[in-house]
């Protein structure tokens, strides 16, 4: 029988324990050189959502850095979900989880320049969807702002694996914030076209077309995925392309897909008004509907009703 506990807990290196003590030696590599990955999902009304697709993209991760947890990929959907059942009793019924498992190298030897034959240190664990301070998005549309700094070229070190080495994408996130607290990020990639934000994929819509970045230059994620096979099932042309800032300016609409908010609307990026201004747009509409179908679960009106809260 499962404890219930007032704290959150986790699983640590082969235990259950609470977040709290969950202790990781300063000297270990996720901490020093960002030596890890990870992968996120989110719950719907407290089940996980596509969690094979995360986990396969966790292992994929492991393997382009030279990382092994050690743990079977079933063996990790189990933890996984054991670590959310553990923890429903803290949130109400109409809030969700982040789902995270988490690797990194280990903890450094004496000569830390090159590192082999270390116990990675591994952790699964969940936290609330920030719903609330989402839900404005719903309502109002996301702004984006291009900050000067550049996504991470894949010739440089692959934007495809989810490592913990965030600086890069922080950075920019970190100037959009300095120009509009409210922004979304969303950065160029190497050749000036669009990438991607924190977690996040772009879309712009013009003429009826949807239009993504190519995967060799972001991280694609597991909702990106959905929503162009969703788009294909919909009947409506998508396409993985580069799409520089005139694109994004004349285009009709525009939306982002990340994990946490699944699909939502772009109002406008660095000040310029996507189309007529409202949000969503016809085929942001269309592909939201068919996610919530695909999903089970109305997660529009899961951050819209926090507006009233």
């Amino acid at each position: 029988m499962t404890t219930l506990t007032n704290e959150r807990v986790c699983y640590f290196n082969g235990r259950i324990v609470p977040e709290s003590q969950a202790q990781i030696s300063f000297r270990d590599r996720g901490f020093i050189a960002g030596d890890g990955c990870f992968d996120t999902a989110r719950t719907f009304g407290h089940k996980i959502f596509r969690l094979k697709d995360h986990i396969d993209r966790w292992y994929a991760s492991q393997r382009y850095l030279g990382i092994d947890c050690g743990l079977p990929a079933e063996r990790v959907m189990a933890i996984t979900e054991d670590v959310v059942r553990r923890n429903l009793h803290l949130i109400d019924s109409d809030d969700d989880y982040w789902v995270s498992q988490r690797v990194s190298r280990g903890v450094n030897p004496d000569d830390p320049v090159a590192p082999s034959g270390l116990k990675p240190t591994v952790i699964v664990e969940c936290q609330p969807l920030p719903l609330k301070a989402r839900a404005p998005l719903y309502r109002d549309g996301m702004d984006i702002v291009v900050p000067a700094v550049r996504r991470i070229g894949p010739d440089m070190l692959s934007p495809r694996a989810k490592t913990h080495n965030y600086l890069n994408l922080v950075m920019g996130d970190l100037q959009a914030k300095a120009a509009d607290p409210g922004a979304w990020a969303i950065l160029l990639d190497v050749n000036g076209n669009l990438a991607e934000g924190t977690g996040s994929n772009i879309f712009v819509v013009r003429d009826g077309r949807v239009r993504t970045p190519e995967a060799r230059y972001v991280l694609p994620g597991v909702s990106r995925a959905i929503v162009i096979e969703l788009a294909a099932r919909c009947g409506i042309p998508v396409e993985e392309t580069s799409i520089d800032l005139y694109d994004a300016y004349t285009a009709d609409e525009c939306f982002i897909t990340s994990t946490s908010l699944c699909i939502c609307p772009a109002r406008g990026i660095n000040g310029r008004v996507f189309g007529d201004g409202r949000v969503p747009g016809p085929i942001t509409k269309r592909l939201t509907a068919a996610y919530v179908e695909l999903a089970g679960f109305d997660f529009v009106g899961q951050y819209l009703r926090r507006l009233a809260a």
